[in-house]
C-alpha cells in the first residue's frame, strides 16, 4: 500500500475538529429515511385513491335492495350474493358477454394486424406522402363520436352492416387502428434496420421479415396495442347503441343500461353486473401484463 493510500485512509477516520465523530458519506442513490417514508406514503396515499372506486363497488353490489346505496352502512348485516344470481339467472348476462367478446377479440384481431402492418410500412419504407399519412391517422381521432355517427350509420346501411358484429368491429377500429398505429411505428423504430437487411440477405420477402423477424421482437408493442383495442371495444357504448338493434346482440356496457328506466335505476343489480364486466378485461389484462410496461416505454426513444 502505498503512502498516499495510507494517509487518505488515515484523514478519512480522523476526527474532526472540536472531537466530532467523522460523518459518514451517504452513498449515491440511497434515500433518508424521511425521503423513504414519504415516497412510500405517496405511493400509499395513491394506491387507496385507484382501489377504493372498485372497492366500494363490490361492497354496494352486496346489498340486496335497490336504495341500500343511500344507506351503506346497512349492507354490513344483510350481505349476499342475490344480485348477482338474478343477474346471471335472469337476465341475457351470457348473450351481452358473447356478443362482447365477438367484438373485442375481433377487433383486437383485425385492429392489431393492420395498425402492425402500417407503422412497419411507415417506419421502414419512405413513399410519397408518408409523414402525411400518419398526420392524417392522427387527425381522425379529433372528430368527436356525435360527428361521426351519422355518416357512420348511412356506411354501414348502404354495406347492410347494420345490427351485425362485422359493422360494429369496423367502427371500433376506426377508433384503434390510429392510436395503434402511432405507437407501433413507435416501437419498430427502435427495432434495429440492420435486422431486416439480415432477412433480405436470407432471401426474406419484406412481408416475411416482417412476419419471421420483427413481430416476435416487437411482442410488447403488440401486447400494449392489442389491450387498448381489446378495452377500447368492450366498454364502448355509443357506437353499440346506435349499431346494433337486437337486444340479443347488446354488449355488456350497452346491456349495463337496461337497469335504468325513466322512473327507477337498479343500482344494486348495476353494481354486480359492473363487477361482473370487470372479470374478462381483468383476466385480459393479466394475459398481457408481462408485456405491458416494456412496451409503453419501449416507444419513447429510438435507439
Amino acid at each position: 500500500m502505498s503512502t498516499t493510500a495510507v494517509e487518505t485512509s488515515s484523514a478519512a477516520t480522523e476526527p474532526e475538529p472540536g472531537g466530532k465523530a467523522p460523518r459518514t458519506a451517504r452513498r449515491r442513490g440511497r434515500r433518508g429515511t424521511a425521503a423513504s417514508l414519504a415516497s412510500h406514503g405517496l405511493l400509499l396515499a395513491g394506491s387507496l385513491v385507484a382501489l377504493f372506486p372498485v372497492a366500494w363497488l363490490v361492497f354496494l353490489s352486496l346489498g340486496p335492495d335497490k336504495d341500500d346505496y343511500l344507506h351503506p352502512g346497512g349492507i354490513w348485516h344483510k350481505m349476499s350474493l342475490s344480485n348477482y344470481s338474478f343477474v346471471l339467472q335472469h337476465t341475457n348476462f351470457f348473450e351481452w358477454l358473447k356478443s362482447s367478446l365477438i367484438v373485442s377479440l375481433g377487433t383486437t384481431v383485425l385492429g392489431v394486424l393492420v395498425a402492425a402492418t402500417t407503422g412497419y410500412a411507415v417506419s421502414r419504407m419512405r413513399f410519397p406522402g408518408y409523414r402525411k399519412f400518419m398526420w392524417v391517422l392522427l387527425v381522425t381521432q379529433m372528430f368527436p363520436v356525435a360527428v361521426l355517427m351519422v355518416p357512420m350509420y348511412q356506411i354501414l346501411a348502404d354495406l347492410g352492416l347494420i345490427d351485425s358484429y362485422l359493422g360494429l368491429i369496423l367502427v371500433y377500429c376506426t377508433t384503434a387502428v390510429p392510436y395503434c398505429a402511432w405507437l407501433l411505428k413507435g416501437y419498430f423504430d427502435t427495432i434495429p434496420f440492420e435486422i431486416d437487411e439480415a432477412g433480405r440477405v436470407d432471401g426474406l420477402t419484406p412481408f416475411g421479415t416482417f412476419a419471421r423477424l420483427i413481430l416476435p421482437l416487437a411482442k410488447p408493442g403488440l401486447a400494449v396495442a392489442a389491450f387498448y383495442s381489446f378495452i377500447t371495444a368492450f366498454g364502448e357504448v355509443a357506437f353499440a347503441t346506435t349499431f346494433m338493434l337486437d337486444d340479443q346482440k347488446y354488449t355488456l356496457a350497452v346491456g349495463l343500461q337496461s337497469f335504468i328506466s325513466e322512473h327507477d335505476a337498479q343500482r344494486n343489480l348495476m353494481a354486480a353486473t359492473a363487477v361482473l364486466i370487470a372479470i374478462p378485461v381483468s383476466a385480459f389484462f393479466y394475459l398481457v401484463q408481462k408485456n405491458l410496461v416494456a412496451g409503453l416505454t419501449a416507444g419513447g426513444t429510438k435507439g
